[in-house]
């Protein structure tokens, strides 16, 4: 990333906008279809993981095909075949963990390796979970990490696992469990961190005709079921922490009104940001079914909202407490101060210099929009993709214009933010 600059001048939006599509769902979706016989996969993110995860379909006897963003997707019918080479994840610990557990299905060995990163990245209580259902599954240099090699056929049963390393640990057993001959049933040792993302599974499995369930220890997933997608379909929802950037900007500078594509609800937490738009004064229209959100500006009042689930929120809904009328009060916020910046403080400094007063407590960060008048600046993105987008949003209204240093950092969630923006007709330079 080098350090571009790019300058917003005052605009108004109008037109539509498709956010990215979420990852979590189009990795999923494309080992899913694998399981499966032949599934059309719509609005798939087409990135360096993913494509991953489609190698590791190849490998174990189906097919990937892409165009235009849509994957046709040739399965193996539930049972992975031996890979005829070493199963390269690169830098994908998601696709690393689903496969382990699909290539330990197959009547033989699979190797699985990644980059640098990766092969240092704990597998350990997947590979012994795999042992304890009857396959072998090995960390070549007897740390827990890559390179794996793993050996099928498991036939399912009961086992345990913790659930605060990684949730994919028990995403990767569910999708294999249910084309076991007994089914798997999965016991918690401890409680499960990020949890959103195992109901997110749930959903994709649901999506394919698979019955996967909660119970009082774990989860559970009954075995000798058939991957079979409605109509042989499955469209990728959008990833609604990108979202909330066109709805927000619709929010604020749309008077014509401006439509979001791929807006299909998800179990993603951040689909909040709808309620909250809605809240503070937007006309905003969500049909689910077609997946489309309509947005038009309205004249926004303060809230109060929580960001415990939803802490990629915060810096959206500080930049529309910005331009409400009265206090924006955000709350439970502690956690948003350990992401890739401290968002509330990067948020209230960043704002402050474009005129915005802020009060901020160590787990909130209270907007007085009464007392602001937002005035271009130049601002810096501080390497964090959320915190340069948001900003983004507040030179749409800001007096002057508004310059974001380092603003490539975009790229991190939602590369072609800018162009966005620029297509709703916003005055963009890059320098």
């Amino acid at each position: 990333m080098n350090g571009t600059n790019v300058t917003i001048t005052p605009s108004r939006v109008a037109g539509t906008a498709r956010a990215p599509p979420s990852k979590s769902y189009t990795h999923r979706a494309i080992l899913a279809a694998g399981y499966a016989e032949q599934t059309t996969v719509r609005d798939a993110l087409w990135s360096a993981d993913t494509q991953a995860t489609a190698r590791a379909v190849d490998l174990f006897g189906g097919s990937v095909e892409r165009q235009d963003g849509t994957l046709e997707i040739e399965g193996f019918g539930g049972r992975p075949g031996v890979p005829a080479d070493v199963i390269d994840c690169d830098n994908s610990g998601t696709t690393m963990r689903l496969v382990t557990a699909a290539a330990a299905l197959a009547d033989g060995t699979s190797v699985l390796t990644g980059d640098e990163s990766l092969r240092s990245r704990p597998q350990g209580p997947l590979l012994e979970a795999v042992a304890d259902l009857g396959g072998e599954a090995l960390s070549t240099r007897g740390n827990g990490q890559a390179p794996l090699v793993v050996t099928g056929p498991l036939s399912g049963g009961q086992v345990s696992i913790p659930g605060d390393v990684s949730s994919q640990y028990i995403t990767a057993l569910l999708l294999a469990g249910a084309v076991t001959e007994e089914g798997l049933a999965i016991e918690l040792e401890t409680a499960l961190k990020s949890a959103p993302y195992v109901d997110i599974t749930l959903e994709v499995l649901e999506a394919f005709g698979v019955e996967a369930r909660k119970t009082d220890t774990g989860f559970a997933v009954e075995g000798g079921q058939t991957y079979d997608a409605t109509d042989g379909e499955y469209a990728v929802p959008g990833d609604f922490s990108s979202i909330s950037y066109p709805l927000a900007a619709g929010a604020i500078a749309g008077d014509d009104g401006v439509r979001i594509e791929g807006a299909h609800p998800s179990a993603q937490g951040d689909t909040a940001i709808v309620d909250i738009v809605d809240r503070m004064g937007a006309t905003v229209d969500w049909d689910q079914e077609g997946g489309t959100i309509d947005v038009q500006a309205g004249a926004l009042e303060g809230v109060e909202v929580s960001v415990e689930d939803t802490p990629d929120l915060l810096p959206t809904i500080a930049t529309l407490g910005a331009v409400a009328d009265g206090d924006t009060h955000i709350t439970n916020a502690e956690h948003v101060r350990y992401k890739e910046t401290d968002r509330v403080s990067a948020m209230a400094e960043e704002l402050g210099k474009m005129g915005v007063e802020t009060t901020e407590g160590q787990d909130s960060l209270t907007v007085h929009g009464d007392a602001s008048v937002l005035e271009g600046a130049t601002v810096e993105g501080r390497g964090d993709h959320r915190i340069i987008m948001s900003l983004a949003l507040a030179g749409l209204v800001a007096e002057g214009e508004t310059t974001i240093r380092g603003a490539d950092h975009v790229d991190v969630s939602f590369p072609g933010f800018f162009e966005m923006l620029a297509e709703l007709g916003t005055s963009i330079n890059r320098a």
